[in-house]
């Protein structure tokens, strides 16, 4: 099989843009509350930066530290041993939604 024939080795699988965004977060998973920090963010999830990571598979509600809170729930898809865990999100409650999809806008936007 030459190279030219090789399957990728890596399936691109997201389809929402990612975004640098850098803030704290709180993830409370049953009675244990971690610490995180985003790395990026999406319009349906996020990479977070942290040494306590769950499984794939395992899900949590996490609070994202901006002026006003953002609460949302968040599935684990990926782990990068020592960095880190990707997660799906799923933000729920009409002003939760509202403050997500204005972060999201404001990270699209172009700096001036």
């Amino acid at each position: 099989m030459s190279s030219e024939e090789q399957p990728p080795r890596h399936l691109e699988r997201r389809w929402a843009t990612r975004y640098s965004f850098r803030a704290e977060l709180e993830i409370e998973w049953g009675s244990a509350v971690l610490r995180g920090k985003t790395r990026d963010v999406s319009s349906n999830g996020m990479f977070i930066e942290s040494n306590d990571t769950l499984w794939v598979g395992a899900g949590f509600t996490a609070r994202l530290a901006l002026d006003l809170p953002v609460q949302m729930d968040c599935s684990v898809k990926r782990i990068e041993p020592g960095r880190g865990m990707a997660v799906s999100v799923t933000v729920s409650g009409d002003q939760h939604q509202q403050r997500y999809q204005d972060l999201i806008a404001s990270l699209t936007r172009p700096q001036s």
